[in-house]
């Protein structure tokens, strides 16, 4: 362009026309630079776009290398978390099989020792002999509950009681707990009242009963004059199951710390004050892995009010369970003459229990296995009644041993399954079976009433 405009120079041409395309020349070369510029300027940006990917691909890199560690980091933790989980549970499972087998072994001989209490309290006994006893079926008693709670406490703590809801009716259950806290009452001078209710909830039975007899025991414990009571009402979808009592009140500031263990408040230190501050840790632990509420309401210096509310079961037609055994007495003192068959695979229960059953003039047959129970077969001897440990050595039930002897017998001889064991499945199993049941350590009294009473229906 410029040699063109040099040539039209020499050419002659007029200085208008000169200036005339020396301005085109100049618009055309500031339009040529204008597109070097950008060009320049998109290199640069290229060049600037490609230093940053290149810098970020960097991070990137080491963001995902720092993740990766991480998350390394985070299996690690999860590996030792699941195994520290799963030893966690074994050591539960470990720790529930122990205590249940601790349970099991520590409550054979309180039994055992409990029969022999119960012989030596006898009536023919002297006074020295009678009292002696009355101390040592105390002391008894005192380990018995202590060793329950513990064991109570451990199994709540492990998750290894497991509800078995169904339909409860109060009614019978109320009748059934006042025949137990009757006695602790009347030994006080307390009155024991209770509503006949028609009412059920849907609850454990075992556990439920449990829960209520902690709460009314716990008010006989407290209360000095006056009476216990326990009722219930409908409220809505709900039953409210209350336990009241005229003893001395729990002042607000203690009312969320009796409920921890070994905590009794000051009245718990007064020396005719019993106990070991566990039954309502037990009765809030149960409450809880049964969905219940547990409501108090408590004036200092008049009295409390305990409250388990549970789920509305049903309406019952309410059957009243009378307050003790019957007193049959077909036989004389001491079931003279009854021929009982025990079977027990524990050698210092089965001679407890011989010492006891012959003092009330019985003829007792000791067995130990199932072996045992063929060989008695074998003998012609039909008992008139069986006592039974639900577990024997081996894996064996006692409840075959009844089935196998009424087999042999052609009758339903009466039985009473004597076990440390209280699941539900075990209660259920010997119901079923048309048994009796009585845990141990079982009260000499309550076996002789209970004896008395099946061998005289059975009209044996």
């Amino acid at each position: 362009m410029i040699e063109l405009l040099f040539e039209q120079l020499h050419a002659g041409l007029p200085p208008e026309e000169l200036e005339r395309q020396l301005i085109k020349l100049k618009k055309i070369n500031n339009a040529l630079m204008q597109r070097v510029e950008r060009s320049m300027d998109q290199q640069a940006n290229a060049y600037s776009l490609f230093q940053t990917a290149i810098t970020l691909e960097s991070q990137v890199r080491m963001r995902t290398e720092e993740l990766k560690s991480a998350l390394l980091r985070l299996e690690r933790a999860n590996d030792e978390l699941t195994a520290a989980r799963d030893a966690s549970e074994r050591a539960n499972r470990i720790k529930t099989r122990f205590f249940t087998a601790v349970g099991h072994d520590l409550l054979q001989p309180l039994h055992a020792a409990r029969l022999s209490a119960g012989a030596l309290a006898d009536a023919n006994a002297s006074e020295h002999q009678q009292r002696l006893a009355g101390r040592i079926e105390h002391a008894l008693t005192t380990i018995e509950e202590l060793l329950r709670s513990i064991l109570d406490i451990s199994k709540l703590e492990a998750g290894a009681i497991a509800p078995s809801i169904r339909i409860v009716p109060l009614g019978e259950l109320f009748a059934s707990l006042a025949v137990d806290i009757e006695p602790l009452a009347r030994a006080k001078g307390l009155s024991l009242k209770w509503r006949r209710s028609e009412l059920a909830v849907m609850s454990d039975p075992l556990m439920l009963r449990r829960i209520l007899q902690n709460l009314m025991a716990n008010a006989v414990q407290y209360t000095q004059r006056g009476g216990i009571m326990i009722a219930a009402r409908r409220r809505g979808g709900n039953v409210a199951i209350e336990v009241w009592d005229t003893g001395p009140g729990i002042p607000e500031e203690e009312r969320q710390s009796i409920f921890e263990e070994f905590q009794r408040g000051p009245a718990g230190e007064r020396p005719d004050v019993g106990g070991f501050g566990l039954g309502l840790s037990i009765v809030q632990r149960m409450s809880e892995a049964l969905g219940h509420s547990v409501g108090l309401c408590s004036r200092v210096g008049h009295g409390t009010r305990f409250t388990i509310t549970a789920p509305f079961g049903a309406m019952v037609q309410y059957s009243p369970v009378p307050s003790t055994l019957p007193s049959v007495q077909r036989r004389p003192y001491g079931l003279n003459g009854a021929k009982v068959a025990v079977i027990d695979n524990d050698g210092s229960v089965l001679k407890a229990m011989q010492s006891l059953l012959e003092h009330w003039e019985c003829t007792v047959s000791l067995l130990r296995s199932l072996e045992d129970v063929d060989a008695l077969i074998a003998s012609g001897v039909e008992p008139d009644i069986l006592l039974v440990d639900y577990h024997l050595d081996g894996g064996a039930c006692g409840l075959t041993a009844v089935k196998k002897l009424r087999a042999a017998a052609g009758s339903d001889v009466p039985a009473i399954v004597l076990t440390a064991d209280h699941s539900a499945a075990t209660a259920d199993d010997a119901r079923s079976a048309d048994c009796e049941i009585l845990m141990k350590p079982a009260k000499p009294a309550e076996l002789r009433a209970l004896m008395s009473h099946l061998i005289a229906r059975h009209g044996r």
